[in-house]
């Protein structure tokens, strides 16, 4: 599982890498809730944030609070503060767990091994599910065949949500032009289909990507196709 560690403290981060990446997941770090938002909108494929309430410039909750609106990545707040009412507004703002400083290894694991079940088996990351995070705060809503960046409804052209939506799927995998034809467009591929393709790819990319002429995340793999991580 890929987890983003949001905490002030750099001993902390380090702490909680080790840990989980003893347990099998890959961790990014944050150093503070500016820096978790700005990570979750650049990449959509994290299964789970932990992240401490208690930090400066963003707190944690605020943090939640922005991230809620373009992601529901399960969110894991750890804090020192034992309150109800602490712990009720972590809830409110977006939290979806909550481990009161200090902590067992085991115990976040746990934490840790119920959330990310939760969110890739019955949630919205799930391939081939309703709703498919990418990076950038896309959203893919399939069966309602409509995309939102940042929470934000895009614009869209039937064929361009088709292309989307397959690559989505087929995220991590080089699909081919052809393969993208024959699947979105229900015809055999002829030489001039790559033409009709690629327009349809320039097209998402100036509707999705941060910067069309740099983009990240529908990338072309030359000789091969396109991909989306």
């Amino acid at each position: 599982m890929r987890i983003l560690i949001v905490d002030d403290e750099s001993e902390i981060r380090t702490v909680l890498k080790l840990l989980l990446q003893n347990a099998g997941h890959t961790a990014v770090e944050a150093a503070d809730g500016a820096k978790a938002v700005e990570a979750v909108k650049a990449d959509g494929a994290f299964d789970l944030v932990i992240m401490d309430i208690m930090m400066p410039n963003l707190s944690g909750i605020d943090a939640a609070k922005s991230i809620r609106l373009f992601s529901e990545v399960p969110i894991l707040f750890l804090t020192a503060k034992s309150l109800d009412s602490d712990k009720e507004r972590a809830y409110a703002e977006g939290g979806d767990d909550y481990l009161v400083k200090p902590f067992s290894s085991k115990e976040l694991l746990l934490k840790v091994d119920a959330l990310t079940r939760r969110y890739n088996s019955y949630g919205a990351k799930k391939e081939g599910a309703d709703t498919i995070q990418l990076r950038g705060g896309v959203s893919v809503f399939c069966s309602a065949r409509e995309v939102t960046k940042n929470g934000i409804r895009v614009d869209m052209r039937d064929r361009e949500t088709e292309v989307l939506i397959y690559l989505a799927q087929n995220r991590g995998r080089v699909v081919s032009a052809s393969e993208l034809y024959e699947k979105v467009w229900g015809e055999i591929s002829l030489p001039s289909s790559n033409n009709t393709v690629t327009v349809h790819i320039l097209g998402l990319r100036r509707k999705l990507e941060d910067d069309s002429s740099e983009p990240k995340l529908i990338r072309t793999i030359w000789g091969r196709g396109y991909q989306i991580d």
